[in-house]
């Protein structure tokens, strides 16, 4: 049969196409696997990722965080990558389920190098003190035994945790020696680790005096089995001279242990307790050193001062007719001291070495009157001159409110302006007739709390004020008031001051 070489073309034709289909085909299987197999391994990533949760992990005391999916406290350190060592404690437990809020907490136990008795042990441990530590590691500590860590010497309540480095610690124990111990008859057995006896007795706080006896010898050396006496002298305080001494003494009584340290008791002193009295063991005793003085002071006695009328003089003129003078009053006291401060202080003897000298003064109570004519020509007759400070005031500066019931009213119930003045009646008493010179005529109605003495308050109205302060003259005018309505003597204040220059 004879073939068409357009079918033969053809035939190549549709295998070329089947063979691109079938490439085709065949890339499209291999891509939509691996976008399949990609696809289920993000998605078991995803599956995973979204499974870890963060875990807080506390390695002695210093916070860390995981991220695992593991159920159980033990995954979740494998995930960490944490190993546990003997002794290292972790909680919660390895079996317990994984947290959710609260950190899981691994206490890293402490390596200890232990040398003791002879032989070297390795330990380790969570225990609070190193005494623990060492109980934990088979050793049971004896008393006075000495603990050293790298080398210093620590008590067996010394805390591990104030050594913050991790290190293994090199521990030594060493042993202490057994002696026995009398003191004065209490007996005990004391364990010591000291070379010599005097450094045992210092370790374990047996202060030993000069006084005491001890027997052997301080500086003895240590050894299992010694046998120690110490005879105990007493021990006492002395305060004496501003000094504290402290001493012992086998004297029975105070006087003997004051002649041992070259104290002398003098005149009037005496101790406390007595001196006589038996030492008693850690006694004090004070030393009271007593002196005394005899200090004499003077005191002056004021002199009296008497008046006596005079009827040849006339009033308001004195004459001293007898001069006074002080005396003088001595006494003696005698003040005791103890130890330098005074305790008691009395009168010895007391005396009056000058008596005083009365002062006599004649005031005149002769009354003469005299005439005085005014600028108006007219006469009038006054039987006393007083040399006064006047000032002057109203109704308004009386110090009662214009509202009082009693304003401008006077102490004689006169009405205050000009006419009525007021003044110390010890000195013009109340309605006596006046002349002031400047003022004119007056009547003494008012009193007034700042008019004492030689003080005269000139009133006024308030419209026609005139302000005083000087010195005056103020004749006291006719009638005389009966005798013993006069004030003979009156007060010296105020003094006029003598004009200056």
């Amino acid at each position: 049969m004879t073939t068409d070489p357009s079918d033969y073309l053809d035939y190549r034709y549709d295998v070329s196409v089947a063979r691109r289909r079938l490439r085709r085909a065949l890339f499209n299987a291999q891509t939509a696997f691996l976008f399949l197999t990609l696809l289920a391994l993000a998605a078991m990533g995803w599956g995973y990722v979204s499974t870890l949760r963060p875990i807080a992990v506390e390695i002695d005391r210093q916070a860390h965080q995981v991220l695992s999916n593991q159920k159980n406290v033990a995954g979740v350190l494998n995930d960490a990558a944490v190993s546990l060592l003997p002794r290292d404690s972790v909680f919660p437990a390895l079996d317990a389920p994984a947290p959710d809020h609260q950190p899981i907490v691994i206490r890293i136990a402490r390596a200890l190098e232990i040398r003791a008795d002879g032989a070297i042990t390795l330990h380790r441990t969570q225990a609070p003190t190193i005494s623990d530590a060492l109980r934990e590691a088979g050793l049971v500590l004896k008393p006075g035994d000495r603990i050293a860590i790298d080398g210093t010497f620590i008590e067996s309540s010394f805390a591990l945790a104030r050594i913050e480095n991790d290190h293994t610690l090199r521990v030594q124990v060493q042993r202490a020696m057994p002696i026995l111990i009398d003191d004065d008859g209490a007996r005990t057995t004391l364990y010591t680790t000291a070379p010599t006896l005097g450094e045992a007795l210092r370790q374990a706080g047996l202060i030993v005096y000069l006084g005491d006896d001890v027997s052997p010898d301080l500086g003895t050396p240590v050894a299992p089995g010694w046998q120690v006496f110490i005879r105990r002298s007493r021990a006492a305080t002395i305060n004496v001279d501003s000094r504290t001494i402290r001493t012992r003494t086998r004297s029975e009584t105070i006087a003997g242990m004051l002649k041992q340290e070259s104290i002398e008791l003098k005149d009037k002193d005496y101790t406390i307790p007595p001196a006589t009295e038996i030492v008693r063991d850690g006694a004090t005793i004070q030393v009271m050193r007593v002196r005394e003085e005899f200090l004499t002071d003077a005191e002056y006695i004021p002199y009296e001062t008497v008046w006596q009328a005079d009827p040849t003089l006339e009033i308001d003129q004195r004459k001293i007719t007898q001069t006074g003078d002080e005396g003088m009053k001595k006494r003696t006291t005698r003040v005791v001291y103890e130890n330098g401060r005074e305790v008691k202080r009395s009168v010895d003897r007391e005396w009056i070495e000058t008596p005083p000298t009365t002062q006599i003064i004649n005031y005149g109570t002769k009354i003469v009157k005299r005439d005085l004519t005014l600028p108006d020509g007219s006469n009038i007759t006054y039987w006393r001159k007083i040399r006064m400070l006047a000032t002057s005031y109203t109704a308004a500066t009386s110090g009662k409110a214009r509202s009082h019931p009693e304003f401008g009213i006077t102490a004689t119930g006169m009405r205050a302006g000009v006419g009525i003045v007021a003044v110390d009646p010890r000195v013009i008493n109340l309605r006596a007739r006046l002349y002031i010179p400047g003022y004119g005529l007056a009547v003494a109605g008012d009193t007034g709390g700042r008019i004492k003495g030689k003080r005269v308050d000139l009133g006024y109205d308030e419209w026609n004020l005139v302000l005083w302060y000087k010195w005056v003259d103020v004749y006291v005018l006719d009638p005389v008031p009966p005798y013993d309505q006069v004030d003979w003597v009156i007060p010296d204040t105020p003094k006029e001051r003598a004009p200056t220059h």
